[in-house]
């Protein structure tokens, strides 16, 4: 078959989830492709060490300022006639010839609308909706994100398939160093992630109020690493002691910060796929999470699952962990198994299957 990527969000300056998702997918696809011919198509010209070289792997870069998806890439799509075009996120061009398989990673816009200003939530509702109609086959990041596909756009079953994406565990550095660099105590809990409320911020730090009042004489720190995002509301925080808020997190220092924390606690209201939780199971630090959307499936019976808007279950669970060492080092255990099912190489190989199955 010849083959087109959309490999567009590979080349942006500051990579997030759905970049990194991109770029991680299709370096596992060009590893275990053997047969067919693939073309990636960018709008930015990529680093010579993006992806592995391979004979049968093109790289094409088409540059144009706005609207690429839907006059660039759509025009060099009518030119090259591929025989299936994949685009890692939900956006597929308006018009294009032959077969299609996108990505949506999740519908948050439809849960949180007030968390998105009108345009972009009309934008990403339109092109939703009509990726959803017009591709031959959607992935879907969990089987959270296949139900909602179906509820709110009707699609069908037999259309979507869950391509659970894969989880590249972080490098552990040095742990006392990262808590110098960003002026961490010893012991401390930790939520990464961007600070908004869909993340659920407010009843999470009235959680660590509540165990802090249960525990006056534990001076565990609650850590809010991540940059402040869309409605975030000072107020969240104040007046509530052993609270660190970092900022943005250089790439380099998650593992430590992770290997570092007593728990992960992300209580987050809705995901398509939280990377966090098992990003900190592979570096072995136990998890606190939501009971709600993709987040049970990801953590299974690796860790503690809680309901994200009752308070008072969220600071059960931070004194279960906090007061009980062999239930730390069985999550632990756990967790580390748990994370290890999720790779790049099954995800590939998952979408390759996509690919000869259209």
């Amino acid at each position: 078959m010849r083959i087109a990527i959309d490999a567009s969000r590979c080349t942006v300056p500051r990579v997030t989830g759905t970049e990194n998702y991109a770029i991680q997918l299709i370096r596992a696809l060009i590893r275990l492709n053997t047969v067919h011919q693939i073309t990636l198509y960018f709008r930015d010209q990529p680093r010579p060490d993006l992806f592995p070289a391979s004979p049968i792997v093109e790289q094409r870069v088409i540059p144009f300022k706005r609207v690429w998806t839907h006059i660039r890439f759509a025009a060099a799509l009518w030119q090259d006639k591929p025989d299936v075009t994949f685009v890692p996120a939900h956006t597929l061009p308006f018009i294009f010839l032959g077969r299609a398989i996108a990505t949506v990673h999740d519908l948050g816009f439809k849960y949180f609308p007030q968390a998105h200003p009108a345009s972009q939530r009309l934008y990403l509702d339109w092109t939703t909706r009509y990726s959803a109609t017009r591709a031959k086959l959607i992935l879907a990041d969990s089987q959270a994100t296949a139900d909602d596909l179906h509820t709110f756009y009707g699609t069908s079953s037999s259309k979507i398939r869950v391509v659970y994406p894969g989880v590249d565990k972080p490098i552990v550095g040095d742990v006392e160093e990262v808590r110098r660099k960003y002026n961490l105590p010893e012991r401390y809990f930790l939520f990464i992630g961007t600070l908004q409320p869909r993340k659920n911020i407010s009843r999470l730090v009235q959680a660590y109020a509540l165990w802090r009042k249960q525990h006056p004489n534990d001076n565990t720190a609650l850590v809010l690493a991540g940059g402040k995002g869309w409605l975030y509301d000072p107020d969240w925080t104040d007046n509530v002691e052993g609270i660190h808020i970092t900022g943005y997190i250089d790439e380099i220092d998650k593992g430590a910060l992770y290997a570092g924390a007593l728990a992960l606690v992300f209580p987050s209201l809705y995901e398509g796929f939280g990377f966090p939780v098992l990003e900190a199971m592979s570096c072995g630090t136990p998890v606190i999470a939501s009971s709600t959307s993709s987040l049970p499936e990801l953590v299974g019976e690796a860790g503690l699952l809680v309901d994200p808007l009752n308070v008072e279950a969220i600071a059960a669970a931070m004194s279960k962990l906090s007061s009980d060492q062999p239930l730390r080092q069985s999550y632990h255990r756990r967790g580390y198994k748990q994370a290890a099912k999720f790779t790049w190489e099954t995800s590939a190989a998952q979408l390759l299957n996509a690919f000869e199955t259209l």
